[in-house]
Order: C-alpha cells, then structure tokens, then sequence
C-alpha cells in the first residue's frame, strides 16, 4: 500500500484527511458509492475532494465513479471493478494458475453482462459474456482490497474447451490439461453447466486417450453426452483427419500427436 508519497503535494487538510482514511483501511481502488459508504459522512464535498486528487495525479480515475491510487496497477484487480460480476478467465487465468507459460497481452474476463473491450491504463480488457448459469468454480485471489474473482482450476480447463478461441492456443489448452491434475465432480459439474455437448466430448476422449487419473467418474459422463454428430477434436482446425467412432469425432489431431504434445517438456 502506499503511504505518505502525497504529503508533500501541496494538499488541503480535507484532501491530506481523506488520503489517511485510505491509509488507514488499506484501500488503494473503490467506487464512488463504496467510499461514499465508508467516509461520506466525513466530507461536505467528496466528488470535489476526488476530483481534485485526481487532478493533483495523487489518484486515476480508470472509469465514471471509479478510482485508484495513481500508481495502482494490478490489472486482476482492476478487472473485477470494471464489471461488477467480472471473472477473471481462460487465457488469463491458465497463466494465473501455471497452466501455461504463454503470457497475455489481454486480461480475459468472463461476466453474465454485455460490455465492450476497453483499454485502462495500456492493458486491453476482453469481456466474454455468458448465461448467468455458466459462471461457477469461483475462487478469491489475492487478500483484503487486492482481492479479485477467478475461475478455478477445472472451471478453467472447460471454459478454455467451451470458447478454445480465448484459450491462448489449442496445443497449449492441450498440454495443460494433460499435465494437470484436475478433480472428476468438478468436471462433471462445469460441463453440465456450460452444457457443451462437443466440448465434453473433446475432454472425455482426451481423458480416456491420456489415462487421466481421477477421471474414470468423469469419462463416464462424458460417454453419456456422447450424441449421433461428429465434431471436429480441434473446432479450429482443418476438416481431415480419421473419425473415432465411440467419441463421435474427427481426430484432425491425430492420437499420437497428442500424445506428444502433452509429454513435451518445454526446455
């Protein structure tokens, strides 16, 4: 948290006032309404008290009623303020999660409203909206006002196979779930949820291919679901490849190139 880097700055008392409030309860990112609850009490006039601390560039304003100290960049954090149900997902939080080492250069955020992609602070911010009833596996990161939502491990995984195109690449999406161990009630749980016919499909032949420990329960499921249409395994690959007739789909991966990708070790 920062402290005492704005005493120097030509402040008015009220001004010097409100930023030790800040201090003093560890806050360095609120609404306009949140702080008006906390301290409103206190001033006469806090619109002009912010608008002047962010002229003074002692806090941002990152959007209309929303504010941080002026050197605040967790983009996570900043994230869940832009949408008030935002979710940090996919691509992101494969990364968050060491998933994979492929790093973003946009902050994925799954939420249940619509909203445009926006720039804050020179990070660009995907928000993917879904069906209220798809948001589940979420998890708190971080710790008091630094805290922010984010899907968990197997939520992960199969958002990133529901919408592979914000997954940072299939053989990447491939590989993590290969190489992680990931929980067979959860994975029941989450596909019921996004209810992905072809999505479980692809994670249950892969789960079979791969022997996955943990997820004799899950392939189980996934058979069930298993109906008459072929789906491609790579929705965004080419249409080649021979067709597995239990799975009902085209292998335009084929096994053993599987099989390679999620043994490879990257040096």
């Amino acid at each position: 948290m920062a402290s005492g880097t704005y005493i120097s700055s030509n402040l008015t008392k009220k001004q010097l006032y409100f930023m030790r409030l800040l201090d003093d309860n560890e806050i360095d990112i609120f609404t306009l309404e949140n702080i008006k609850s906390l301290f409103g009490e206190n001033f006469d006039n806090l619109n002009e008290i912010l608008e002047n601390l962010v002229n003074k560039k002692i806090l941002s304003r990152f959007e209309r009623g929303k504010f941080c100290r002026y050197n605040f960049r967790d983009e996570f954090v900043i994230s869940n303020y832009l949408i008030p149900d935002g979710i940090v997902s996919y691509w992101s939080a494969l990364n968050k999660h060491g998933l994979t080492d492929q790093f973003p250069n946009t902050v994925f955020v799954q939420t249940s409203h619509e909203k445009r992609s926006k720039i804050v602070f020179e990070v660009q911010y995907k928000f993917i909206q879904v069906l209220n009833k798809k948001t589940a596996g979420i998890q708190l990161q971080g710790f008091g006002n630094h805290q922010f939502r984010m899907t968990d491990i197997e939520k992960t995984i199969v958002d990133c196979f529901d919408k592979p195109q914000y997954s940072g690449g299939y053989a990447e999406l491939i590989k993590a779930f290969g190489n992680t161990k990931l929980n067979g009630e959860k994975m029941i749980n989450y596909c019921h949820v996004i209810e992905n016919i072809a999505a479980t499909k692809r994670m249950g032949f892969l789960a079979e291919l791969l022997k996955k420990p943990g997820l004799k329960t899950f392939i189980s499921y996934a058979h069930k679901k298993v109906n008459v249409k072929y789906n491609l395994f790579d929705p965004l690959g080419p249409e080649k490849g021979e067709f597995n007739r239990t799975w009902k789909l085209r292998l335009n991966i084929s096994k053993e190139k599987l099989s390679q990708i999620c043994n490879k070790i990257d040096e």
